[in-house]
């Protein structure tokens, strides 16, 4: 490092060394060394990391209560209201992998600015919109911006942080950031549509985006990988394999599991992907390296984040619904009761970051997730004639702490030992497992909601409801379980590494 102005380097080529010392994940590269400590422009990249990331958390979970407003408002029909929400997740969902290494091979800051833009430009229309079907297309422009910054956030810790107590507190800081962008979204959705409107849902992301956009400015230009010959049909399988998955998983909600609008989609993307790896063996500079899965610490905090982004969106929905049906809260009320999540939040992760280096990531993963999946078995035994003390606050302290100290565990397992040209492709694949998670588990979990619900004597009985709404969250509860055992894959911490980290 030297004493020049407050740049770190982004030049994917710059830093060749595996990051801890650790062995390299790629062919080729030397195993010894380790990157420099942060520049002291690293401030500057943690900003742009916790902006992005909380804009892109906020807006996934933003739109929720808004939508009988926005359904009333421009007349939509039910399906088409679906819309608003499923073509956000579809988009965002098939570029996440593309939006990674494009930003690791064309540099991250310009990636990462277009990205902002694009979403910017999109909640004003969205903000604006007339129609039902401009506000899809606003949405799912929204998705494309976000596939295109959210990774590359990522990549930028794994990039020029080194592992050890500098990239804990960065992964804390962007845990946080992902934890309580998806929080805030539930409280301040009710605030905004109550206050101002269900306009003011789209228009508040400009602010927040431009505010992204004046820290990427700060950020080091980098340069293109020179001498890279560009995957080209990989991202293009990529994309339509991962859009047609979380297209059939998505509608598998409200046509079935056996409908042709679910099962043609999803047997087309399954397909699409069974070519994209077969193409990923073959090329030069792959999209994906398929030998990323055989580190168990990839392995498993990608299933880990799959299966508990699964629950926690499914779980935050059928809350949501709980305190509104069940426990009579208006829209207000019910964002505010969801402020003692994010402060357990924050709790988790401080916890995590201070332990990270000591403990490993998987023992963090592993108690953690259980702890998680404690607060949410809790939520789901609430039901008629229950209080905000017993049914929201003391679950949601429980279920938050847990799910805060994961999600920082969770980004240490998945970038650990990752070069730093190669930090945007495992960037877009955690991304890519929980995105397909959220959409897996809202519409598994809301299916089998839906069902005990019918199967109650008076389906339409708040009885009815809150049984639909429990059953969801055991099973969420379930889903959370099973992925902080599965973290059990995951090499056990040695203590030697904490002494060659620091």
């Amino acid at each position: 490092m030297t004493a020049g102005p407050a740049r770190v380097p982004d030049d994917p080529d710059s830093t060749k060394a595996t990051p801890g010392g650790g062995p390299s994940m790629v062919k080729g590269r030397p195993d010894g060394d380790r990157p420099p400590a942060p520049a002291r422009g690293a401030g500057w990249i943690l900003a742009c990391v916790v902006t992005v990331q909380f804009l892109v958390s906020l807006d996934l979970s933003l739109v929720n209560v808004a939508l009988p407003a926005v359904q009333d408002d421009l007349r939509l029909s039910a399906s088409t209201l679906n819309w608003v929400v499923v073509a956000y997740v579809i988009v965002n969902g098939g570029f996440l992998l593309a939006g990674g290494r494009t930003g690791d091979l064309l540099g991250r800051r310009r990636v990462l600015a277009a990205g902002l833009a694009l979403f910017a430009l999109a909640s004003v229309t969205g903000g604006l919109a007339s129609s039902g079907w401009l506000l899809v297309a606003a949405r799912a422009l929204q998705g494309l911006g976000a596939a295109a910054a959210s990774p590359v956030a990522l990549a930028l810790v794994t990039a020029h942080f080194p592992e050890g107590a500098a990239r804990a507190r960065a992964l804390g800081l962007w845990a946080a950031s992902t934890v309580a962008g998806g929080a805030v979204g539930v409280v301040a959705s009710g605030i905004l549509t109550e206050t101002f409107g269900w306009r003011a849902v789209m228009l508040v992301n400009v602010p927040i985006a431009t505010f992204g956009l004046l820290t990427a400015a700060r950020l080091p230009g980098g340069r293109e990988r020179r001498g890279v010959r560009p995957d080209v049909l990989g991202p293009l399988l990529a994309t339509a394999g991962m859009s047609l998955l979380v297209l059939g998983v998505s509608v598998a909600g409200s046509e079935g599991w056996t409908a042709p609008l679910t099962l043609g989609p999803l047997a087309a993307g399954a397909g699409m992907l069974g070519v994209f790896l077969l193409v990923e063996r073959r090329v030069a500079d792959p999209l994906v390296r398929l030998g990323l899965f055989a580190h168990r610490a990839v392995l498993g905090a990608n299933v880990f984040g799959f299966l508990i982004t699964a629950g926690q969106l499914a779980s935050f929905y059928f809350v949501s619904l709980h305190m509104q049906r069940v426990l009579g809260y208006d829209a207000l009320s019910t964002g505010l009761a969801f402020l003692p999540f994010c402060l357990g939040s924050v709790a988790g992760m401080i916890v995590a970051t201070r332990t990270l280096v000591r403990a490993g990531p998987r023992a963090i993963l592993v108690a953690g997730g259980l702890t998680g999946a404690l607060g949410m078995a809790w939520f789901g035994l609430g039901g008629p004639g229950g209080t905000f003390w017993t049914d929201v606050l003391g679950p949601s302290l429980v279920a938050s702490v847990g799910i805060g100290a994961s999600f920082v565990a969770m980004g240490s397992a998945a970038t650990g030992g990752v070069p730093a040209e190669d930090a945007g492709m495992v960037s877009g694949l955690l991304n890519s497992f929980r995105l397909v998670g959220g959409a897996f588990g809202l519409a598994v979990l809301g299916t089998l909601a839906t069902t005990v619900t019918g199967r109650e004597a008076d389906p339409s009985s708040t009885a009815a409801a809150s049984a639909g709404f429990s059953a969801g969250l055991l099973a969420a509860a379930c889903l959370l379980a099973l992925g902080a055992l599965f973290c059990l894959v995951i090499p056990k911490h040695r203590p030697a590494d904490v002494s060659e980290r620091h």
